[in-house]
């Protein structure tokens, strides 16, 4: 069987579990054969069918996501390196860069700070935006750790630390831009097989409401921006109300972007002053 019907065969059964089939179907295949999706469609869609793409298809069936098969997530302008046991990168997510982009030159000398940082997503995507830029990475996980390290050497060498810990606790040091995106979803939510069954508990689930993690974060967050800097916080889409007031509650001032879908997504906060 040629590669072509495969795909085409492939995407009619991820209909199943996926909302991008064919897209699921092709990436599946590029890594198979070991070489890009765009490469595929343009040179190997005649080739034979690798030994190993039925097997990829029958995990991603049985609600494997898409980037831990695969064994990365694009992300902005920059390929995040994942494994099981890190949090996948998601879109959404991209408002944050997006805000910092727009609020910064682009050749600023910034410090940049991502807290519960995984696999070192925001804080790698930063230091891609502004390249005169340094940061640190803070997860309570080891495992994540490991990954985002990894990723930092390949994408920006020597700019990046990553260290373990819980929140903010113990850093003294301030920072141009802060970034988070800290596990918001409730205890009960029902929420799909690929992400429950998959992807690390410790980083989507926050209590009942949801809010945990934030009512640690929030009020750690004032001592650490800089004059003229930017907190930027991601919330779940039913949460702007809440995290808000978590905001004004320790000294910051909310402002709501919403992400690509139009869904309230996250709040900044501008801190008055000028950068140094």
């Amino acid at each position: 069987m040629t590669a072509r019907l495969a795909v085409r065969h492939a995407a009619s059964k991820l209909v199943a579990v996926s909302d991008t089939p064919r897209l699921d179907a092709e990436l599946l295949m590029a890594h198979a054969l070991g070489v890009e999706r765009d490469v595929l469609l343009l040179r190997h869609l005649d080739a034979l069918v690798p030994q190993g793409f039925a097997g990829l298809v029958a995990r991603r069936l049985a609600h494997e996501p898409l980037a831990y098969l695969i064994g990365y997530r694009d992300f902005w302008t920059v390929r995040i390196i994942v494994s099981r046991g890190v949090l996948i990168p998601r879109p959404d997510s991209e408002v944050l860069i997006a805000a910092a982009a727009v609020h910064f030159p682009p050749d600023r000398r910034l410090r940049i700070l991502d807290l519960g940082t995984g696999p070192g997503t925001l804080l790698l995507a930063a230091l891609n935006a502004f390249p005169n830029a340094t940061g640190m990475g803070i997860d309570a996980s080891d495992g994540a750790l490991d990954v985002a390290r990894a990723n930092g050497e390949r994408i920006a060498p020597g700019r990046a630390v990553f260290r373990l810990g819980n929140w903010a606790e113990d850093i003294v040091e301030c920072f141009d831009l802060i970034m988070c995106n800290p596990p918001y979803v409730e205890a009960d939510a029902e929420i799909e097989a690929q992400v429950r069954d998959w992807e690390p508990a410790e980083a989507l689930f926050a209590g009942v409401d949801g809010l945990d993690a934030y009512r640690v974060l929030i009020p750690q967050l004032p001592a650490l921006v800089a004059p003229g800097g930017m907190i930027a916080v991601e919330i779940g889409y039913t949460q702007a109300h809440a995290v808000s007031a978590l905001f004004v509650a320790a000294g910051l001032n909310p402002h709501l972007r919403h992400d690509l879908a139009g869904r309230p997504r996250a709040l900044l906060h501008f801190a008055l002053g000028n950068l140094a």
